[in-house]
């Protein structure tokens, strides 16, 4: 007799749970160990990148397959805002999406169309096939697929914030999430993510999302930013990454225990993405 199974808990619901805001931090090795080390952290979520990162359909799924069973949940930002990639995604069993560059709510709508079957929305059929309803093990996946999938969308640019109100009016957008670095390079303030006119932005946000009732985050690498942005609102942020960790633990070593070594000043980790 085969198992009857029930899908796991979304970011969605776990921000609607939370009584403080979420802290997670950036997977981006493509390594389902890391992403395992990281899964034990005692962090609330972790973010599998693969806009930025070396993650195909296989690595993202051992990595889901690695962090499984631990409390911590998984978000998955793919590469671009589009529908197969987005109908991929889901059938191996993503089920909190990050989309990136996210301008518009027409773009917006776009997104949460692709994580809904028709008539509400444009994702292809394939559950008997997919690890997402567990190969049909999970009990009326496809009237209840909506239910297992939360969407944010990343504010970057300066027409998103702009458009800001408006994306988050549309229905199916669960949170955004903002990306300084990205919005500091559309002002023309490249690499300036703590220039006062784009922490003034992320903070417009922030303000936009609390007021139409809906979680905002942001990637803020940190410490001082993090905490500001917090007490500024925000539910839930990313404060470091695997490979920025490793790099710099990396570098601490080298200058500890080799003479002369040519990396003479920290090197500082930028609010990245």
């Amino acid at each position: 007799m085969p198992l009857r199974l029930e899908p796991d808990a979304t970011f969605r619901e776990a921000l609607a749970a939370a009584d403080r805001p979420l802290a997670g931090m950036w997977v981006c090795s493509g390594s389902p160990l890391v992403a395992e080390i990281c899964a034990g952290a005692g962090l609330d979520w972790l973010l599998i990148d693969a806009e930025h990162s070396p993650n195909g359909l296989e690595s993202i799924l051992a990595q889901l397959q690695a962090v499984n069973g631990y409390p911590v949940q998984a978000m998955v930002r793919p590469p671009v805002n589009d529908t197969v990639v987005f109908k991929q995604y889901l059938d191996l069993g993503v089920q909190n999406l990050l989309v990136p560059m996210v301008n518009s709510a027409a773009e917006a709508e776009a997104a949460v169309a692709a994580t809904r079957y028709p008539p509400h929305g444009v994702r292809g059929v394939g559950s008997s096939l997919a690890r997402a309803a567990r190969w049909n093990r999970i009990p009326d996946y496809l009237a209840r697929a909506a239910e297992t999938v939360s969407v944010t969308v990343q504010i970057e640019s300066e027409a998103a914030v702009a458009a800001v109100e408006n994306i988050l009016a549309v229905d199916g957008v669960d949170a955004i999430f903002l990306g300084p670095a990205d919005l500091a390079a559309s002002m023309g303030l490249l690499g300036q993510q703590e220039h006062p006119e784009v922490r003034a932005a992320v903070e417009h946000c922030l303000t936009a999302a609390k007021t139409a009732g809906k979680p905002a985050g942001v990637n803020a690498f940190n410490e001082g930013t993090a905490r500001a942005y917090l007490a500024g609102g925000a539910s839930f942020v990313l404060v470091g990454a695997d490979v920025a960790i490793l790099a710099r633990a990396s570098e601490a070593l080298a200058s500890t225990y080799i003479a002369n070594d040519p990396v003479a000043e920290p090197v500082e980790t930028p609010d990245s993405y």
